[in-house]
Parts: structure tokens; C-alpha cells; sequence
């Protein structure tokens, strides 16, 4: 890499500032405004949110995308020192397997970091981002910092075993996001209830949020099951709002 560190992580803080804003403007505007009008899906809490709430997240996650563009020097001193390589001869077959295995080490990563953030010495760091009883899509970033480097730290390893393209690593944040929206939406993506497969993920997070311990896990449940960290689908139903899918806001 021929960038001057403090280019890096300019550069790195602009591309993950931009993805928190765009994504978080989108599934508002897609959750608020969109899909109800179209009758599909439903706001899955009716909760009002806590007073100063999206300032709040907001503030959090301004503090974890700086500290995401520090961090992107970790992989670029692992790229200038030799630790780690790009593959700059690729096709579009190699990238499709490089996502597939990206994805599934991003979901482990996700739930071993998150179940960690669970256990007695890291709770009350996990309870900054708990302080969203009704998630927004502005959720997504809202750390502490430890947590944000914890999270932050899935493209390490999967660096120093494979020479990836650089299309699959700068996808890596995209799709993180996407799911992180997903999760944190407030919102079930689905004409039934509950929905089923990839959709249920907005759901199994809403229930992670309300009830605390379980539903560890990112988009896929198959870690929760194997662990025995499953929340029963109907244990917050009680915080659902009516079938019409209009929702309370700041």
C-alpha cells in the first residue's frame, strides 16, 4: 500500500462514516415510510424511543467509525509489511467464494465477540449499545470503544491466512452493515409473521434487545442453536405494534 498512514485512516473513516449514514437514512426511510405505505411487514416494538436516543447513537457511532479508520491500520501495516497480501489477478467465481467465506467467518466472528460481550468482565461495556431498548438503524455503529475494537477486528485473521482481492475486503464493511440494518431495523421484512429464513434476522435482534441474554448470532441462527441460545420467536410479542406498521419516532 503506498498511502501515507494518516491517508489511511482519512480515507477509512469517510468509507465507513459513509456507509453508516447512507445505510441508516435508507432502512429509515424503508421502514418509516416505504414498506408501510406498501402494507408490507410491520414495526416489530412500539416502544417510544428514550429521550435524546438517536442523538445519542448517533454521537457513539461517530466515535466508532473514528476508531474503525485508526484501526484500518492494522491491515495496512499487515499488507506493508508482508504479513498479508492483496490478490490482484482475480475472477468474478474467486470473488464469489471469497464473499461466501467472508460471510460465515463475519457471522462466527460476530457471535463469539457478541456472546464474550455477554460474560461478567465485558457486560457493562456491552450496556452502552443496550441503552437502545428499541433499536434504530442508527443503532448500528452505537459502541464503546471496546466493543468497536473487538467487532472491528474480523478482517485480521482471515488477512494472514488468505491473500484476498480487494473487492471481497472493502465488501467485507458493506455487507457487515447491511446485516447490521437488517438486525437493527426494528422492523420484520416479511408478509407473514413471524417470517421465516434470512428475514427472521430483524426479529431474533428485536428479541435480543428486549429480552437480553440469547439470539447471540448475526443474520444466520445456526450458532444459537448449536449453543442453546435460541429466544422462543413470540417472547416479546407484547411489545409488537399493530399490523398497520406505523411506528412511534423521536
Amino acid at each position: 500500500m503506498t498511502l501515507p498512514p494518516w491517508q489511511v485512516v482519512l480515507w477509512a473513516t469517510l468509507y465507513f462514516a459513509a456507509l453508516y449514514f447512507l445505510t441508516g437514512a435508507l432502512t429509515g426511510w424503508l421502514t418509516q415510510s416505504l414498506l408501510p405505505r406498501m402494507g408490507l411487514g410491520r414495526v416489530l416494538d412500539q416502544r417510544p424511543l428514550r429521550p435524546g436516543q438517536l442523538r445519542r447513537e448517533i454521537a457513539e457511532s461517530c466515535g466508532s467509525i473514528l476508531l474503525f479508520g485508526f484501526g484500518a491500520l492494522v491491515p495496512w501495516w499487515l499488507l506493508r509489511s508482508g504479513l498479508a497480501g492483496l490478490a490482484t489477478q482475480t475472477s468474478a467465481p474467486r470473488i464469489g467464494i471469497e464473499f461466501a467465506a467472508l460471510f460465515l467467518w463475519n457471522e462466527l466472528h460476530f457471535y463469539l465477540c457478541h456472546r464474550l460481550l455477554h460474560t461478567r468482565p465485558l457486560r457493562r461495556f456491552h450496556a452502552h449499545h443496550h441503552r437502545s431498548l428499541t433499536p434504530t438503524p442508527f443503532s448500528t455503529y452505537a459502541f464503546h470503544p471496546v466493543e468497536a475494537l473487538l467487532l472491528g477486528s474480523v478482517p485480521i485473521l482471515p488477512m494472514l491466512v488468505h491473500d484476498f482481492s480487494p473487492i471481497a475486503l472493502f465488501g467485507l464493511p458493506v455487507m457487515s452493515i447491511v446485516l447490521n440494518n437488517l438486525g437493527h431495523a426494528n422492523y420484520e421484512f416479511s408478509r407473514r409473521a413471524p417470517a421465516g429464513g434470512p428475514l427472521a434476522a430483524s426479529r431474533r435482534h428485536h428479541l435480543h434487545h428486549a429480552v437480553y441474554h440469547g439470539n447471540y448470532g448475526f443474520l444466520l441462527d445456526v450458532f444459537d442453536r448449536l449453543a442453546g441460545t435460541t429466544i422462543a420467536a413470540g417472547a416479546a410479542d407484547h411489545l409488537a405494534a399493530p399490523s398497520s406498521g406505523k411506528d412511534s419516532r423521536e
